[in-house]
């Protein structure tokens, strides 16, 4: 007996898979409450610790040269908000030129070394022993070597050397990471070195470069203010002159301000990183691809 079939005309194709309702509910839980919470849970919890902070120190009647309150410090940082502002451009601008050494040195080494076995074995160990080495024993060497007149180019160098080893080790892992089996198809079709760099070896590379940019960016803002912290009173303008003034003024509530100054900064860096790394591996890798 033949089966009697239902035409599909008057029938919706959500009806069927259920697909056009996917992007409405997709986007309808972007907003819901159990999302929002989601994105404002470390920003609530901050509040909360801030909250706690202060009723801390007015139940406990703590002096304000021990620990100021929060209420203590945002009334300093709103005060002295362009003194500290303008230290805060000297510190960055330190950090970011240390930053940019570090970033061409390393993957100018990278390169390098990943090209010749012969580099790397002989720059390699030597890497080590540059990054085992406290940053803040050798910061008075520098200092005595370019001069203490010369506090900024003291500090950019030891802001690079803070650095420099991430972004050297990511890249030259990278640039060992691409796939032989593709390498040895540009090969038989004839590609440039340069094609083989850019199309393959880069791209491969891209995301342990990032990753390493994001490390050496904190540690170039930290090897910064441990350079000028170095140099001491009277030679630098920036926020670590800022805290160790204060320190020793026992004026606690602008030395907390212009630590939650230098804790933005070090936020504001790496939030940049992670949406460069977003931005340029977004669309291709699994790393940084948003799943629903």
């Amino acid at each position: 007996m033949p089966t009697e079939t239902v035409p599909l005309e008057g029938r919706a194709p959500d009806d069927r898979t259920g697909k056009g309702a996917a992007p409405a509910a997709r986007a309808g839980s972007a907003f819901s409450p159990a999302r929002i919470l989601w994105k404002l849970a470390p920003l609530l919890f901050g509040i909360a610790l801030l909250v706690a902070w202060q009723l801390l120190v007015r139940g406990f009647a703590i002096p304000k040269f021990v620990l100021p309150a929060p209420s203590e410090i945002i009334e300093t940082l709103v005060r002295d908000f362009p003194s500290l502002f303008k230290a805060l451009l000297f510190t960055l601008r330190v950090t970011l030129t240390g930053y940019a050494f570090a970033l061409v040195i390393g993957i100018g080494l990278a390169l390098l070394m990943s090209a010749s076995p012969l580099v790397n074995r002989i720059l390699f160990p030597y890497a080590v022993v540059l990054q085992v080495t406290p940053l803040i024993a050798i910061a008075p060497l520098v200092m005595i070597w370019v001069g203490i007149q010369n506090t900024a180019r003291a500090m950019i160098i030891l802001s690079m050397l803070a650095a420099f080893f991430p972004i050297l080790i990511n890249a030259l892992l990278g640039f060992k990471s691409y796939d032989r089996g593709l390498g040895d198809l540009f090969r038989l079709y004839g590609a440039t070195r340069f094609q083989f760099f850019s199309q393959l070896q880069f791209r491969s590379a891209l995301p342990y470069l990032l990753a390493g940019m994001k490390i050496s960016g904190a540690l170039a803002l930290i090897g910064a203010v441990a350079a000028e912290l170095v140099a001491g009173s009277g030679t630098s303008s920036g926020l670590a002159y800022v805290i160790f003034e204060s320190g020793n003024r026992l004026n606690m509530a602008r030395m907390f301000a212009a630590f939650a100054m230098l804790s933005i900064t070090g936020v504001l860096i790496h939030s940049a990183l992670s949406l460069l790394e977003r931005v340029s591996l977004g669309s291709w890798h699994e790393s940084a691809m948003q799943r629903d």
